[in-house]
């Protein structure tokens, strides 16, 4: 999941700050704010889990790589210094929280919710997986496509200082420095109400930062598995991409309902197949998404998928005009994220480097 996942921790700052609330009600401000002050209250400083000596050696060394990586975020990176990330927490559970998505059955748009913050967006995050799920039940109860996602993090936007945790810390290497510039640029722009702007400029920040990190004395060997990941990510995107387009137009024809919903599942299944041409054909069998096609496949799962970096390859641009300087490209991003959308769009359209 790459999206920032911080439907709960706005609801969280909202009930802790006393912010109004928008469309979410009492309850869920309060499961939120719950959930965000055990995140933190549970975590400890990095240095004391390493030091302990009944801590596994996996741990200690994820944990040592984990500091090597946050350093690297903010000296060679320019990425926030802060405390984010100076801490460890053990989690019980596979994932820090869960993303609940709906859609209507004949629409890949999702269902919105509005929460201080983070404006207005596609998800509603829960702690527990049981809120989750029944809210997810609510939603089905109502008519709408469904589906619940489990999150291995987020960013809070610099409001609390974001802990390391159990579900993501034992990943590989370049998959960890991934996630952890994702999150960590989160607190150096962010857009209320344009998902797309956000997750698109972390992931141009994750990119560049993975290539900086490779190109370290040592780290030559990472390329290749890196570069195959992309590559197949890409190739599952491209595939949802294409099958979601087909599904708009689908829905956007003067079919009858029904027709239309015949189609759709026809659709849905053609989506599958090619999926198993491609793991036989490009991947050499790798079945690394075969759980992601074995599970009921709808509307809301399908917009949930990589949906809000389009405007990565206009961010990959605007750095390499600014010299592939990240400082100076920080400083252009900051001043686009301040003005009106359409002034954005313009500004990432153009291609230059913001004096």
């Amino acid at each position: 999941m790459r999206l920032a996942g911080i439907a709960a921790v706005s609801a969280a700052v909202a009930l802790l700050f006393g912010l109004s609330a928008c469309s979410v009600s009492p309850v869920y401000y309060l499961q939120a704010a719950g959930g965000q002050i055990a995140l933190l209250s549970h975590s400890r400083p990095i240095e004391e889990v390493v030091a302990e000596g009944d801590t596994p050696e996996s741990l200690r060394a994820n944990l040592e790589r984990a500091r090597q990586i946050r350093r690297f975020a903010s000296d060679t990176l320019g990425l926030p210094d802060n405390d984010s990330y100076a801490r460890y927490t053990a989690l019980d559970r596979p994932y820090v929280s869960w993303n609940v998505f709906a859609a209507d059955p004949l629409s890949v748009r999702l269902k919105e919710w509005c929460v201080p913050v983070a404006g207005c967006i596609g998800y509603l995050g829960y702690f527990d997986k049981a809120d989750a799920d029944a809210r997810a039940a609510e939603l089905r109860a109502q008519g709408y496509d469904v589906y619940v996602g489990g999150v291995p993090a987020y960013s809070t936007l610099g409001w609390f200082s974001d802990p390391l945790l159990s579900t993501f810390i034992a990943w590989p290497e370049t998959e960890f420095a991934r996630l952890l510039f994702h999150e960590l640029t989160h607190q150096v722009a962010y857009v209320k109400d344009d998902t797309e702007f956000n997750e698109s400029f972390a992931t141009a920040v994750e990119e560049a930062g993975v290539e900086r990190w490779m190109a370290q004395p040592g780290k030559a060997t990472l390329r290749d598995g890196f570069e195959r990941a992309q590559r197949m990510r890409e190739d599952f995107r491209a595939l949802v991409l294409d099958y979601r387009r087909q599904l708009e137009a689908l829905y956007a024809s003067d079919l009858p309902a029904a027709d239309k919903l015949a189609r759709k599942a026809a659709l849905i299944a053609a989506m599958g197949e090619r999926y198993q041409q491609i793991k036989t054909e490009r991947w050499g069998g790798y079945a690394g998404y075969d759980r992601w096609f074995a599970q009921p496949i709808n509307n809301a799962l399908l917009a949930s998928v990589g949906v809000y970096t389009g405007k990565v390859p206009a961010f990959r641009q605007m750095l390499a005009a600014c010299g592939d300087a990240l400082p100076r490209f920080y400083k252009g991003v900051k001043q686009i994220a301040s003005q009106p959308r359409d002034a954005r769009e313009r500004a990432l359209t153009a291609g230059v480097c913001p004096n």
